[in-house]
């Protein structure tokens, strides 16, 4: 390789504000790979980093929701984490955090809660190997992070998707059982919320989608939701509250699942679900944001809260099976609904926060 063939990143100097900078497209290491992005979307966690909501991170490079064609290999790396054979070209996604299978968690079997899972994503990309962020022409994906081939069948868009959005709502759809002859309220109609739709349907249940805007829930409906509920028309938590049991004899649903991000939903979930429910929280990721909160209720209800953050990474190569088995079930394709260039991120980043996009994807040029 030409030890002088540059790549760029969108370097976030401050919340809303960013530059491109240029490095040596790095040689992986043994274990290592290098990939040309292909796409990279804007997900909700990068819009709470660039409105300066996250607690930690304030600068550096953003974007972990990404397909990329295999640039270069480190020694030792013949296939993918399934054991497919890879070669240059060949089309990859990987999970968007390290394992490194020696921590605690680790060593309890809570790999997606790796104490080591963002060691190179919070670098600033100066710092070799530079390119530790997918808003950019490459990424490099370390020894500790599994990556898999994408099905021939699977078009880009739909599998930059896969190790975000699709693998995290899996995760925790398995992690309550959620299964035939079960009702289940999806909070919620964005990106995570229609890939969940989708699998839930999968598994058999019956869907109830929220959303207060009345586009998404039409696309609910091609995702597998049996009843939408507009928060604009039912205005009031009791309204909402006795539509949900109307649908479900009185009882409520067996399962929640928060996905809207906002602290409020988390609160109105339990007032769904029926006695001996599960309730899933994967929305609010932002630590110190609260809302007044019914433990009382919570607790004469015996409900389960199954909070989820990041997935094992093998559900990175579940969700890939699941697209190849569906791809012409769903309408992956149109779930990202505005394309931008890498040189309009700032665009695709203030749209995307404004809302006058749904799902941004970075088409790299």
């Amino acid at each position: 390789m030409n030890a002088q063939e540059k790549g760029t990143v969108a370097m976030m100097t401050t919340p809303e504000k960013l530059e491109f900078q240029e490095y040596p497209i790095p040689k992986p290491g043994p274990g290592a790979v290098v990939v040309k992005v292909l796409r990279s979307n804007v997900c909700g966690s990068e819009l709470h980093i660039w409105k300066g909501l996250h607690p930690t991170k304030r600068q550096g490079v953003l974007g972990h929701e990404m397909i990329g064609a295999l640039h270069d290999v480190g020694e030792g790396v013949t296939t993918d984490f399934a054991g497919n054979p890879i070669e240059k070209g060949d089309r990859i996604v990987s999970a968007y955090y390290l394992t490194c299978r020696k921590c605690t968690p680790c060593l309890e079997g809570h790999f997606h809660l790796c104490e080591h899972a963002y060691d190179f994503w919070n670098l600033e990309p100066e710092v070799a190997p530079h390119f530790h962020g997918t808003f950019a022409t490459h990424y490099y994906i370390h020894p500790n992070q599994y990556f898999y081939k994408v099905p021939d069948n699977v078009p880009d868009i739909a599998a930059a998707s896969a190790n975000c959005a699709l693998s995290q709502v899996y995760f925790g759809l398995d992690k309550v059982n959620v299964t035939y002859n079960q009702t289940i309220v999806i909070q919620g109609a964005g990106g995570l919320g229609l890939n969940a739709m989708a699998v839930a349907k999968e598994k058999g249940a019956t869907v109830i989608a929220m959303d207060h805007v009345e586009s998404r829930l039409q696309q609910a409906k091609q995702f597998g939701a049996d009843h939408v509920l507009n928060l604009s028309e039912h205005k009031t938590m009791e309204e909402r509250q006795e539509k949900v049991l109307a649908l479900t004899n009185g009882n409520g649903a067996h399962v929640g699942l928060e996905v809207a991000g906002v602290p409020a939903a988390f609160a109105e979930g339990i007032h769904y679900i029926r006695s001996g429910g599960k309730y899933i929280t994967i929305g609010n990721i932002t630590p110190g944001k609260t809302v007044a909160f019914d433990p009382g209720l919570l607790t004469r209800k015996s409900i389960q809260i199954i909070p989820v953050v990041r997935y094992n990474p093998w559900y990175l190569h579940k969700s890939l099976e699941f697209l190849s088995k569906n791809i012409e079930k769903y309408p992956f394709e149109k779930m990202l609904d505005a394309e931008f260039e890498l040189k309009d991120i700032t665009s695709a980043l203030d749209k995307s926060a404004a809302r006058e996009v749904t799902r941004a994807s970075i088409v790299m040029v």
